[in-house]
Order: structure tokens, then C-alpha cells, then sequence
């Protein structure tokens, strides 16, 4: 049985049922900083997406697995089939390799360490930065929404994450370092947009490890004067039981349903569908 949302944030309208499901929209939830909070981002506001009845897919593009360990799943190379194998074309259905996640309506295709090599491996590739676009078609249809975790790097990889997405969602921590990162993820977008995907748009930036500091709030203030609209309203404060459900590999909503910590990304889900960003 699913459980009851907890509603404390009103500034978005919780969303319609929806009548049916699919065509997906896939969200690469970028940040080539680590640390800030992008695979928490990713399982969260998934798990939120699907709590709303949305048909979700996430995707663990980054060679650590850290979002398959966080839905519970060990992907031991050679045991349990990856995003590494469809990648490489060992195996051509997705449906072999997606895996049911403890959270009603959210799915995964998990990765391991392997997926580190596939970047060489696919350097001499034809068509190498559309091999996750082509994986991703195959499925699209079943879902709503398709976010993939990519690693935090500006590689190949990220690359055809970024050519098989309609948006980028921008995780960011409240730190000056992490303003310049952004600057450069914005040029990549751009590349990518005039050379592999026109369509590619930025759906937002959200800042997630927000600390009521003097530092956090001069960085926000730039931020916003940066990239204005861009920047989501909502944000999401650093709190111990993130961590706590990752240990206890949950999302959030499900770890501690009725805490700030899981409001802030039912929120954030709210503020993505009000933006036109997921359906």
C-alpha cells in the first residue's frame, strides 16, 4: 500500500493522477563536482515522482553504483547484468537488465565498477555518444520519467547522457567552488546542444546541502543573480537522515516519510512538474 503524503509546502500544486503513462522525459542530473548530494538528488527525487503515481526509471550511469546501493542493489561484476552491458552490446534489452526498486512505480538499471572502462572501450564506437539514446528508446515508452545519475566527470559518458536527454537538472551545493563548476557544465550543454541534441534545454539548477549560513546565502544570492529563473525555489538543507536512509538503502520518502528532509523533495518534484519539466 502506498503511503500517505505528508503535505507542509504549498507553493506547488501536488499533481493530477495521471490518465496514462509515457513517453518518457529524461532528466540527466549532472554536477562534475562531487559531493554535492547529485545521487541523493537523483534516488529522492525519484522515489517523490513515483509517490506522486508517475512511472519512474532511474538510470545509474556512474562507475561507484552508489545509487544502486541506495535502492538496495550490489551490483556484483559479473553477476548481476548492468548498464555496462548494454552499453557494450552484450545485451540489447534494457528489459534484462531493469530491476524492481522497494519503492512502488520507481525502477533501475544498475552499474558497477565495470562501467569505468567504457569510456575507452567505446572511443572507437560509431555513433558513440547515442549508444544510451538508443538503449533509453527501447523503454521510454513505459515510463514517465527517466533520470539518469551520471558520474561526475565530463566525459564520454556524461556525454551521451546529455545526447540522450530532453533536460539537465544542476545539483549544487552552497559553496563558491562549486558556482565555477556550474559555469563549465553550462558550457558542455551548450556544446552539446549545437553539435548532438538542439532539443537539450537546462531545467534547473537545485541547491541541495543549504546550510543558514552567512557563506550559503551570499552564494545563493550569486547564484540566482547568475542564472535567475533557472534556480529552483526550492532547496534542500543538509540533514543526518539523508545518510541514515542510505544505510537503510531508501529513499527518503520511505525512510522518514513525514521529516523536513523527505518534504523537501516531494517539493522539489512539485516545483519540476510545475515547470513543465516532468509529467
Amino acid at each position: 500500500m502506498a503511503k500517505k503524503v505528508v503535505e507542509s509546502d504549498t507553493r506547488f500544486a501536488v499533481p493530477k493522477k495521471l490518465s496514462s503513462h509515457g513517453p518518457a522525459r529524461i532528466i540527466a542530473m549532472c554536477n562534475q563536482k562531487g559531493g554535492v548530494g547529485k545521487t541523493t538528488t537523483a534516488v529522492n527525487l525519484a522515489a517523490a515522482l513515483a509517490e506522486y503515481g508517475r512511472k519512474v526509471l532511474v538510470v545509474d550511469f556512474d562507475p561507484q553504483g552508489a545509487l544502486s546501493t541506495h535502492l538496495g542493489v550490489i551490483a556484483v561484476p559479473g553477476e548481476i547484468p548492468t548498464i555496462y552491458d548494454l552499453m557494450k552490446g552484450t545485451i540489447k534489452d534494457p528489459h534484462e537488465v531493469i530491476r524492481r526498486s522497494p519503492v512502488e512505480n520507481l525502477d533501475l538499471i544498475p552499474a558497477n565498477i565495470d562501467l569505468s572502462v567504457a569510456e575507452i572501450e567505446l572511443v572507437n564506437e560509431v555513433a558513440r555518444e547515442s549508444i544510451l539514446a538508443n538503449i533509453l528508446r527501447k523503454v521510454s515508452d513505459e515510463y514517465d520519467v527517466i533520470i539518469i545519475d551520471c558520474q561526475p566527470s565530463l566525459g564520454l559518458l556524461n556525454v551521451n547522457a546529455l545526447t540522450a536527454a530532453h533536460g539537465v537538472l544542476i545539483p549544487m551545493a552552497t559553496d563558491f567552488f562549486a558556482l565555477r563548476g556550474v559555469a563549465l557544465l553550462k558550457d558542455q550543454i551548450n556544446k552539446v546542444q549545437d553539435r548532438l541534441n538542439p532539443a537539450l534545454k537546462l531545467d534547473g539548477i537545485l541547491v541541495t546541502l543549504h546550510e543558514r549560513t552567512l557563506h550559503s546565502k551570499e552564494v545563493l544570492d550569486r547564484l540566482q543573480e547568475a542564472f535567475g529563473s533557472f534556480v529552483f525555489k526550492t532547496q534542500v538543507s543538509r540533514a543526518v537522515k539523508f545518510k541514515d536512509a542510505t544505510v537503510a538503502q531508501l529513499p527518503i520518502t520511505a525512510y522518514a516519510p513525514t521529516s523536513e528532509a523527505a518534504e523537501s523533495y516531494r517539493s522539489v518534484a512539485r516545483e519540476l512538474i510545475s515547470r513543465g519539466c516532468a509529467r
